[in-house]
């Protein structure tokens, strides 16, 4: 059971089977106990008041409740205490344990997947993402030697207390809105987390008009919670050709991704918001000079622009774990990813939808001009999107790419990055099945196409519908 369920970065499967309360109760004892010996080798910055406090929160499918309560089960089981916030946007959990500081906590939470899904994401201190590398196989390998209820010999020690954080949370988030002049917004909460956070957070702002599409919470998805497939945002698009706002938003499941379209319903790539608030955060005062991390997928644009803003662009792996290491690390200002996660330096490292949303409106309503406007100057590279490839000796392939293309620059950072000057592209290895995944751009649609045949001739046809 607990095999099946343990992923790379978090916690995640079908319920009831594999995951059901059972391994919810080892999940909250495993990441307790892993946190409670954790704190001898934490270095002293990660030391916090409440060392023996984990916060949790849920998303709203069905089986949250049960999860969360025997995931508190679990956690108090080991003595530690349990403050739960309820039914949270992702986010609002990385708030929480920096607010509260806590030792760290657990959202309950499938994200993107389908409703039948559920899982765990598990922070430490500060709110740091607690993956593979970091933690995660830790908490596994305490997990699986557990019998139910094995620390039940001595009670729930751990006290357990319910807290509402949305009156400090709305504050924290709309310290980021900046409003000059009214917008109307169409937002696709996809019967997810958003359909809570956005009125309790954006409700009553003064030249803010929401024009809300799916806001319903009812323990089914109309369509995927998952925005970055383009089907999923035809309900969304449709709204908005009838309603013609300024700009539309899409969030996931648990409202800590989002993606943005403009005013013509045009999708937005998230490397062009990037570099979009990139230059934002460069021009407030005091951020001059900082760095600004983004994913190694992201256009070309995104560096150029935070170099014209007098920024320092730094490429990094892709994965949240990454990208927010590198972030305290540089003291960055703000990163993106591809995905749709975007990470703010003054919200504790971590990442949030509603802050990126926030700014963005901000942006748009600073000056007269639409969204596609702002958005036309970053359009100035072809890119090919991510495409997959089924290879299945993919370390084989990776090589074959790096003989043919020896007169380029090669680096290693994450899969291969082949720069030729005019074009350059990106290989990575899928975690989890037999493909490649081809990030490929280029100066000149033309140039985009002949690389892409070249490609081809030793990646062979890309497979769709992944």
């Amino acid at each position: 059971m607990i095999d099946k369920i343990f992923k790379a970065y978090d916690v995640r499967a079908t319920t009831p089977n594999p995951l059901n309360e059972e391994a919810a109760w080892k999940v909250g004892y495993g990441a307790a106990q892993y946190l409670k010996r954790s704190r001898q080798n934490l270095p002293t910055e990660f030391l916090v008041p409440m060392e023996d406090t984990m916060v949790i929160g849920r998303d709203m499918r069905p089986s949250s409740p049960s999860l969360a309560k025997s995931l508190a089960d679990g956690i108090r089981a080991t003595g530690m205490n349990v403050i739960d916030i309820g039914m949270v946007d992702t986010s609002m959990i990385y708030f929480a344990i920096n607010h509260l500081d806590c030792v760290g906590g657990i959202m309950v939470t499938a994200s993107h997947n389908p409703i039948e899904y559920n899982g765990f994401k598990i922070s430490g201190p500060k709110a740091k993402p607690i993956g593979s590398a970091s933690g995660l196989d830790d908490i596994k390998r305490i997990a699986v030697q557990l019998r139910l209820g094995q620390g039940s010999h001595t009670g729930l020690s751990g006290r357990y207390e319910q807290r509402d954080l949305w009156k400090p949370y709305k504050q924290h988030v709309l310290g980021f809105l900046d409003l000059k002049r009214p917008l109307r917004v169409a937002i696709d909460a996809s019967n997810g987390m958003a359909g809570k956070m956005i009125p309790a957070i954006f409700n009553g702002q003064i030249n803010l008009e929401i024009i809300p599409v799916l806001f319903e919470i009812t323990g089914s998805f109309t369509h995927d919670p998952n925005p970055l497939v383009e089907s999923n945002l035809d309900m969304l698009k449709e709204q908005m050709r009838a309603s013609k706002p300024d700009l539309g938003a899409c969030f996931d499941g648990d409202a800590d991704r989002c993606m943005f379209l403009d005013e013509q319903a045009q999708v937005l790539g998230c490397d062009w918001v990037t570099a979009l608030l990139a230059r934002d955060f460069l021009e407030m005062p005091g951020n001059a000079g900082s760095a600004i991390v983004y994913d190694l997928r992201s256009s070309h644009v995104v560096a150029d622009e935070v170099k014209a803003a007098g920024g320092v662009p730094r490429r990094d792996r892709v994965g949240h774990a990454f990208i927010k290491r590198t972030m305290a690390e540089q003291k960055a200002v703000f990163g993106g990813e591809l995905s749709g996660h975007f990470y703010f330096r003054d919200n504790f490292y971590a990442d949030s939808a509603a802050i990126a949303f926030a700014r963005l409106l901000s942006i748009l309503s600073a000056q007269p001009k639409p969204l596609s406007a702002l958005i036309q100057p970053l359009r100035r590279y072809s890119q090919s999107g991510e495409i997959n490839f089924q290879i299945e000796d993919k370390d084989a392939k990776i090589r074959e790419l790096a003989d043919a293309h020896r007169k380029a620059h090669i680096d290693y950072l994450d899969g291969i990055t082949v720069d030729g000057g005019e074009w350059w592209f990106n290989v990575r290895k899928s975690n989890t099945e037999p493909l490649l995944r081809l990030n490929l751009e280029a100066a000149t649609p033309q140039m985009l196409e002949q690389k892409m045949t070249d490609l081809k001739k030793l990646l062979g046809e890309p497979i769709h519908g992944h």
